[in-house]
């Protein structure tokens, strides 16, 4: 059977054998928080040098369809272009003329790292057979690549939402670890509110007749491409504020359709287009499992609450929300600075929602210099 051209690939993943582009690769043995253990490869990319002394890394943690490839075009290997090239490289917020960058591809992601769509040791795709994974599960693999990398302690982790709850646990895990912490658009347990958010993205992949159960990865012209399509649109309208959409969409018609007579508002075009995108470079068993590691993230666990948990942390802090988020409201930014010692809150002033975390750059940038001197 032929895959039809106009349908994107059963999964949108890289897969062993296909180009690794910048990435590289460290393995290990994972035991989860669920008793189980796994076998794993995390794909990373890194920038700059490291010292001698091993003092100047920095670890930055993606979003949930984010990647190891934070810095660069698109080019054969990486789909898409770096997420954050307006922060990293030489002479930027992030100068790696002076630091040692590192960005792994998330435990139970897609462009690198064992995921679901990755080979099982028996040389089938994981599957429906890949276990639950948590934030405390992923931050524990990437310890693995900082010590094969040979760093002790990283100078500053960062990251945004759900990298933003990577960067937290980080520090609350291996306090002795982490010198420096920003936290941006992120929280320290996920909200009623941002599971309610999730469950139909949920739904939605786990309805499409693609999803054979999870098991779809080698079925020819298969995939719940379709599933995955109305998740990313239901995230996306989180992400972006209602200010931003109503300035920018409004009521159009997208050109050259009536919504009166089968067409399309210019909103719901853009948001078929950012669906459309996402099939062609993500994996829907990934963002099932990912998306499930947001919503059972809580650092207080296990730990005595939240409040003791933040407690644990000696990093010099900064929590940012972003003032037009109604994804991750404000108030969850300044609850993490409150529980830090000697934390900051500050607030990122942007029409953009909670996607500002990727897009104000020169903002962030005036968060991040201060807390890397």
């Amino acid at each position: 059977m032929t895959q039809a051209p106009d349908l994107p690939p059963a999964t949108g993943a890289w897969r062993e054998g296909d180009p690794p582009g910048r990435r590289r690769f460290v393995t290990g043995v994972q035991p989860l928080e669920t008793g189980r253990e796994i076998p794993f490869t995390l794909a990373y990319e890194t920038w700059g040098t490291l010292n001698p002394g091993a003092s100047n890394a920095i670890l930055v943690e993606h979003a949930l369809t984010g990647d190891s490839h934070a810095v660069g075009q698109a080019e054969e290997g990486h789909v898409s272009p770096g997420w954050w090239d307006g922060l990293i490289g030489p002479g930027k917020a992030i100068d790696t003329d002076a630091f040692f960058v590192v960005v792994p591809n998330v435990l139970g992601g897609c462009q690198g790292s064992t995921g679901p769509s990755s080979a099982h040791p028996d040389g089938s795709p994981w599957g429906s057979r890949f276990p639950a994974v948590t934030v405390r599960d992923q931050v524990a693999a990437e310890a693995v690549l900082a010590d094969a990398l040979g760093i002790g302690r990283w100078a500053a982790v960062l990251g945004g939402s759900m990298g933003g709850m990577r960067a937290l646990e980080w520090a609350v895990s291996e306090p002795g670890r982490v010198g420096a912490l920003l936290v941006l658009a992120s929280t320290a347990q996920a909200s009623a509110d941002q599971i309610a958010w999730a469950a139909p993205q949920l739904h939605a992949i786990r309805s499409d007749p693609g999803w054979h159960g999870g098991d779809y990865h080698d079925v020819p012209g298969g995939g719940p491409h379709a599933g995955l399509g109305v998740a990313r649109r239901i995230a996306h309208a989180t992400y972006r504020s209602e200010a931003e959409l109503a300035q920018r969409f409004g009521r159009r018609y997208q050109d050259g359709e009536d919504p009166l007579h089968g067409g399309r508002f210019a909103v719901e075009s853009y948001l078929d287009h950012h669906a459309g995108k996402l099939s062609r470079r993500f994996d829907a068993g990934s963002y099932v499992v990912l998306t499930e590691s947001m919503n059972t993230h809580d650092v207080g666990r296990g730990r005595g609450g939240v409040a003791n948990a933040l407690g644990r942390i000696t990093a010099r802090t900064v929590a940012a929300g972003v003032d037009s988020d109604r994804l991750y409201p404000l108030y969850q930014s300044q609850a993490i600075a409150d529980g830090v010692a000697g934390a900051e809150f500050a607030v990122i002033g942007s029409p953009y929602g909670h996607d500002s975390f990727l897009i104000e750059t020169e903002q962030i940038g005036r968060l991040v210099k201060p807390l890397l001197a």
